[in-house]
């Protein structure tokens, strides 16, 4: 069986994600590896002071995880399995050794808001989850709900070395998986004409996605971002993938607009699979 990563700090914004994976693992058959990486807070005067003990902090975390196990072992399937790992170290490299042993189909993490209902920004270990980790990170923005799944997804594709850059076999398995649409999308956001390659790019593409069906959308927009939050409220996307080549386009995909709230309005997560 496949196998959902969920890292949490038991915080409103981690629990939320949590149940997101929930639906998504229980959709798909998947078992849920539920992780959580502490750390000994140390208070900096003229020497660090340890405040609490490895032992106590140890004892605290995995009492906290085997009351969150329970509770979801409650709400999934009685042929799939919910597993912990209590880490004491740093959340990203723990996940990243996580992953290597687990090879998960994702890992699913919350955002949080950075100012209440005005602005959604990644948190930081979300952000830098993104940037390192090799495995698929899906972004779930606070209150989203997984609702009746995902059945629209959008693909954020520049048409730049699509062979190389497509995460292609992530891609199928997804869509397949869960019976979804795919629409690729691409914003030309300079108003330019599109060079000679974009036809070549084009056909590689569809030949790579052929057998998905995929619907191909050719968007004019001032703003990549913005370009790509407005088309998925217009066309109602459960899901968009992105290639993080540039990580302020992911940054920005959650940021407001000075127009409105795309994304709030949205809600849309966000798949990040590296080339």
């Amino acid at each position: 069986m496949k196998t959902i990563i969920v890292p949490t700090d038991f915080s409103p914004t981690a629990t939320n994600a949590m149940h997101y994976a929930i639906q998504m693992a229980k959709q798909i058959k998947a078992n849920l590896l539920l992780v959580h990486v502490y750390q000994v807070p140390v208070s900096y005067t003229d020497a660090p002071i340890v405040l609490v003990s490895v032992d106590e902090l140890r004892k605290s975390a995995e009492a906290r995880m085997q009351t969150l196990k329970e509770e979801v072992e409650h709400l999934v399937h009685k042929e799939q399995k919910v597993y912990t790992e209590t880490i004491l170290g740093n959340v990203v490299d723990e996940l990243e050794n996580v992953c290597k042993k687990t090879k998960p189909f994702a890992v699913v993490m919350g955002t949080k808001g950075a100012t209440g209902l005005e602005r959604v920004l990644f948190g930081s270990n979300t952000l830098l989850a993104i940037r390192h980790l090799s495995w698929p990170v899906i972004c779930v923005p606070p209150g989203k709900k997984y609702g009746a799944g995902i059945k629209k997804i959008g693909f954020a594709c520049d048409y730049e070395k699509v062979v190389a850059s497509t995460p292609t076999p992530f891609i199928k398995d997804l869509v397949k998986t869960l019976g979804a649409e795919l629409h690729v999308l691409n914003i030309n956001s300079d108003g330019k004409a599109r060079g000679e390659e974009l036809p070549e790019q084009s056909i590689l593409l569809q030949t790579m996605l052929g057998d998905l069906k995929p619907e191909f959308h050719f968007i004019q927009h001032r703003d990549v971002e913005d370009g790509i939050n407005d088309f998925a409220i217009r066309n109602e996307l459960d899901l968009v993938i992105t290639i993080p080549k540039k990580h302020s386009l992911v940054e920005r995909i959650f940021r407001e607009t000075s127009s409105k709230q795309l994304i709030y309005h949205s809600n849309v997560p966000i798949a990040c699979v590296h080339e």
